[in-house]
């Protein structure tokens, strides 16, 4: 989808976007390579084609950053495809408060908890490594108190906020709820738990100890990441339907 993608183009819209798929536009070498110019209604050729040719580079050069800045938070989705390889799914569980208690990774080569009182200030290093994260609700959440946590780390990476990218598809509540809509199941021992059910396991492993309560809290993590993979998968396809054809989502 990132490679038809002229939206991120100054002055172009989806209707404009629309037109150049319908004259045969389908991607940016046909826009590049075509012995006639595409109508562009009133965007600017020069800055289409300069837009054209830099997306182009940086997707060639894995220039992650240069898409973060240029696709809006509800155009990032776009990108998920061409940088799957690289992309991170995200979610963290906090004490109730500000405090960051476990941040679960979960990518192709499988998921990593980082903890507090362990391994928790790795988070700055193991994050660099990914082009892309995606969340739930990463926007209004996870991602401002992990900024507000590691004050000097800087995010340039590609954000896929899955809150609201399915909220556009008509896709109500939360993770949970929305999971089981979509025919994404849990494991049972975690099945059924909630984000304040997080904080309580935490408390009690710190106040008593208990292994028990910890490896739950990170079973309920690791099942929240991993589905966020799922549902991924699941909305790009949504997405990508409804933007080639809106006239069948409306």
């Amino acid at each position: 989808m990132l490679t038809k993608t002229f939206i991120h183009a100054p002055g172009v819209g989806p209707q404009t976007e629309h037109s150049l798929w319908q004259q045969g536009c389908a991607c940016w070498d046909d826009y590049l390579g075509a012995k006639r110019p595409f109508s562009c209604g009133s965007a600017s050729k020069e800055a289409l084609q300069k837009t054209i040719e830099k997306s182009r580079d940086a997707l060639a050069f894995r220039e992650h950053q240069f898409f973060a800045r240029k696709l809006k938070q509800k155009h990032a989705w776009r990108a998920w495809k061409e940088f799957e390889d690289t992309c991170v799914y995200l979610d963290i569980e906090t004490d109730g408060g500000s405090e960051i208690t476990v941040v679960g990774l979960y990518d192709s080569k499988g998921f990593t908890a980082l903890v507090k009182g362990e391994d928790l200030g790795n988070f700055p290093d193991v994050i660099s490594h990914y082009s892309t994260i995606v969340t739930f609700f990463g926007t209004g959440f996870d991602i401002p108190v992990l900024q507000k946590t590691f004050k000097s780390f800087c995010f340039d990476q590609i954000h896929i906020d899955l809150c609201p990218v399915l909220r556009s598809l008509g896709y109500s509540g939360g993770l949970k709820r929305i999971e089981k809509e979509m025919g994404i199941t849990r494991d049972a021992s975690v099945d059924g738990l909630n984000g304040y059910d997080a904080v309580k396991l935490w408390r009690r492993y710190r106040s008593l100890r208990d292994d028990r309560a910890m490896e739950t809290l990170i079973a309920y993590n690791r099942a929240d990441v991993v589905n966020l993979q799922a549902l991924m998968v699941k909305a790009y396809q949504k997405m990508q339907r409804a933007t080639e054809f809106p006239e069948y989502h409306a």
